[in-house]
């Protein structure tokens, strides 16, 4: 079947907000080289490649315009999307593989339109981000320590994809932020984390603001990020930053107006002893345009 290209804005019902994504359908035929230069033409901060699979629904390749990864939140709501309108699918469940693993997907009736939920991987922490290393980070994102949210870490959290959490007083403003990009690319380097996520909690609200940069695999700023949001939301759990019925934890996480591309990540954090267990989220998706693949390299 010949492969089909989809451009695909997630996490919002507006065209042109949110995060574009690329997904190609039927691309069982494609080489490596092939996703990679097709990413690559596309410029989005990622593009999923639809594959058949042996042990689930479909499996699923992501590729930035430089590199593979794991998983990527945002493209696969948009490949979810395109997928179950394709097929027809609605209020049901699929499996996905990665190299992130196995994911449950769930297709969600939202009026007349869908709404795809990817339940995420178990929260994982490493350890605090301290001395030299923390305040290079802050450094390098414009920041002092008079703009964090005392005493709390800079601290790698990971749903799947890890991210560098980097929590914020709420008066900072967040939207002025302009990182040096060389320094977190460099950063990246010696931590083995490729994204850094500044984020702060509306007040008296379960709501946050954050932007996240991830220029050492080319994406300069990712407008709305799944893969952060909901490590995000893992996170302020495990650090008793938000109340809780002790069960379930819902966040709206908004993101992407410092660029123009405005977005929102619902994500559902389930707890069990007061820490977080397990990450979903979710989001909405419009499809801007797609076309048959006709070049093959």
């Amino acid at each position: 079947m010949t492969p089909q290209i989809y451009h695909v804005d997630a996490f919002t019902t507006e065209p042109f907000r949110g995060n574009s994504a690329g997904v190609v359908l039927n691309a069982d035929g494609l080489s490596d080289a092939q996703m990679q230069l097709i990413a690559r033409e596309l410029r989005h901060s990622e593009t999923a490649f639809l594959l058949n699979s042996d042990d689930s629904d479909v499996r699923i390749r992501y590729f930035t315009p430089t590199v593979e990864v794991p998983i990527c939140g945002h493209a696969t709501v948009a490949a979810h999307y395109v997928r179950s309108k394709v097929l027809g699918l609605r209020d049901c469940t699929v499996w996905q593989t990665s190299l992130a693993g196995r994911h449950r997907v769930d297709i969600l009736s939202e009026g007349d339109d869908l709404r795809i939920a990817l339940e995420q991987g178990a929260p994982v922490f490493e350890p605090p981000l301290e001395g030299k290393t923390r305040a290079a980070i802050l450094t390098a994102l414009g920041l002092d320590e008079n703009d964090m949210l005392p005493g709390l870490p800079v601290q790698v959290a990971s749903t799947g994809h890890s991210k560098v959490m980097v929590p914020l007083k709420p008066e900072v403003d967040i939207d002025a932020l302009s990182p040096d990009l060389s320094a977190l690319a460099a950063i990246s380097q010696q931590i083995g984390c490729n994204g850094f996520f500044p984020f702060l909690i509306r007040p008296g609200k379960t709501e946050t603001d954050g932007r996240m940069f991830s220029p050492a695999i080319g994406i300069a700023e990712d407008p709305v990020t799944g893969n952060a949001n909901g490590p995000m939301g893992a996170w302020l759990v495990h650090h008793g930053l938000m109340t809780h019925d002790g069960h379930l934890l819902r966040i709206r996480g908004h993101q992407g107006r410092a660029i123009g591309r405005s977005g929102v990540v619902d994500i559902t954090v389930t707890i069990r002893d007061n820490q977080p267990e397990k990450v979903t989220i979710s989001g909405r998706a419009v499809i801007l345009f797609h076309a048959d693949l006709a070049i093959l390299v």
